[in-house]
């Protein structure tokens, strides 16, 4: 596999926490499992920072920004049992990520940090 492309996002964790008293603004932005997951977080805003920076990230390694059929709420931010964070693409997202590679062996790799102030993400996406 080569690298496609590389992503890095910083976001500061205050600009997140005032968009989230914004309405609707979560559905716009981040998937069910997302919500639940980061509303059980006793920093929450870190948490969205650390998925919005991460999917910003991600639209930057595709070179696509976010538009053209690239969606918020259609870039999944998860982690694995061990703590892990990894990418998870659903509906038109997926189709217009796959039809750009036109092929499904794509491989997403993710990294996330963050500090009181700050949420820093990292995408590289092999084909």
């Amino acid at each position: 596999m080569k690298i496609f492309g590389v992503g890095t996002d910083i976001v500061k964790t205050d600009r997140i926490q005032k968009l989230l008293k914004k309405k609707n603004i979560l559905e716009k932005l981040f998937n069910k499992e997302e919500i639940t997951k980061c509303k059980r977080i006793k920093k929450m805003a870190n948490c969205f920072a650390k998925r919005f920076a991460a999917k910003e990230a991600f639209s930057k390694a595709l070179g696509t920004g976010i538009s053209k059929g690239i969606n918020f709420n259609q870039i999944v931010i998860l982690n694995e049992k061990n703590g892990k964070p990894f990418i998870k693409l659903i509906e038109n997202t997926k189709k217009n990520v796959e039809k750009k590679f036109k092929k499904k062996n794509y491989k997403i790799s993710l990294s996330l940090t963050d500090e009181d102030e700050y949420a820093v993400a990292f995408v590289t996406i092999s084909i």
